[in-house]
């Protein structure tokens, strides 16, 4: 009866310790969030910068500074392009709005017929009946505010990302100095070991995948010739972080211009089915076959972490879900009261899969 009551009482306390934590993590987001996307930006460059040492011959040879100074660098260089590339679309989009107003229309009063609606609407008629609605200054409001969120967020993860590659230096000693127990700093070396392999593959795979499937996705459009396909190329590479969710989105933006530009069914489905086919075989062959079981997460628990991280930190929390709850699942395998929990995150119920070096549970059996 009281180990009943104890157990009971520990759910209890870890129930309302969990609501306190989520309603910590929704209010203090703005803070939070740059902290995690420092955190991985982090992971990235130290990742490109191992990788510059696997090159043949020159790699060893280049000094730890010059490095992660490249690795800056080629992400700096990545950005650019990703922001030029969204001005320069901007602008055409602009110089075809006249045109593709025109195309949407005529498509409108396509599917009006269709439905077999009496009167085709007009652009006089939507704009009373919904324009009208919507006061421009509302909108331009919200929109600047977004943007100037936006460049104030990436200067924070800048900041961040500064000062967590100078700590880095000095991480081996804090660690040292952590606990006199040698036992206790090793397994503390065994978690961060497991996190930073398996994060690391993680980004580096993901990426990989999500390139292979935004070059593949851009020649099919290309060849169709739709209008700004190397833009849908990059949305469909970056939505492709998010799980589920992101696939289904990456087809139906560049599907749904696709009916505005060309009006063809045919053409239309034949795009949507090629696009359709590349997510499909790219992430039921390609991403299990590289990823493996580097993560060891549930399908199902992929996707509640999405809806959850989603809830608590919106778009950010969606492109975050995933590396969170791998590293969540990690630290809590550690402990023998949330380890049971960590194997039901798991894929398999193999805590081992991905891990540093095998070890045993932070708590120890007494005597």
């Amino acid at each position: 009866m009281t180990r009943t009551r104890d157990r009971l009482q520990s759910v209890v306390h870890g129930a309302a310790l969990a609501l306190i934590v989520g309603w910590v993590l929704y209010v203090g987001k703005q803070v939070f969030v740059p902290m995690v996307f420092s955190v991985l930006v982090v992971y990235v460059i130290v990742g490109l910068a191992r990788a510059i040492t696997a090159v043949p011959v020159v790699g060893p040879r280049v000094p730890a500074p010059l490095r992660y100074g490249l690795s800056i660098l080629g992400i700096a260089f990545v950005l650019a392009a990703g922001v030029s590339l969204v001005v320069n679309n901007v602008g055409r989009v602009v110089q075809l709005a006249p045109i593709y107003q025109d195309k949407l229309l005529e498509r409108i009063q396509q599917g009006a017929e269709f439905f077999g609606l009496r009167a085709a609407p007009t652009w006089t008629a939507l704009r009373e009946d919904f324009l009208d609605q919507v006061r421009l200054q509302d909108l331009i409001g919200p929109t600047v505010l977004s943007v100037t969120g936006i460049g104030m967020t990436l200067l924070v993860v800048l900041l961040y990302v500064t000062f967590l590659l100078v700590e880095k230096r000095v991480l081996a000693a804090k660690l040292r100095n952590l606990s006199d127990d040698p036992r206790d700093v090793s397994r503390i070396r065994q978690v961060l070991d497991s996190i930073n392999i398996r994060t690391g593959q993680y980004l580096a795979v993901k990426t990989l995948i999500n390139v292979v499937l935004g070059v593949v996705s851009w020649a099919m459009m290309a060849v169709f010739g739709l209008e700004f396909a190397g833009f849908w190329a990059v949305l469909i590479a970056v939505l492709n972080y998010v799980p589920y969710i992101g696939s289904f989105l990456g087809v139906l933006f560049p599907v749904a211009w696709a009916i505005v530009q060309f009006g063809d069914p045919g053409t239309v489905i034949t795009l949507l089915a090629l696009l359709a086919a590349a997510q499909f075989v790219i992430g039921n062959f390609l991403d299990p076959f590289l990823m493996g079981n580097s993560l060891n997460l549930s399908p199902f628990v992929i996707l509640a972490s999405l809806t959850i991280w989603g809830g608590l930190w919106g778009i950010p929390g969606a492109f975050l879900a995933v590396p969170i709850t791998a590293v969540l699942v990690i630290v809590l395998s550690e402990f023998r009261g949330t380890r049971p929990i960590a194997v039901l995150m798991s894929r398999n119920g193999n805590l081992d899969v991905g891990r540093a070096a095998p070890g045993r549970s932070v708590d120890r059996p007494s005597g």
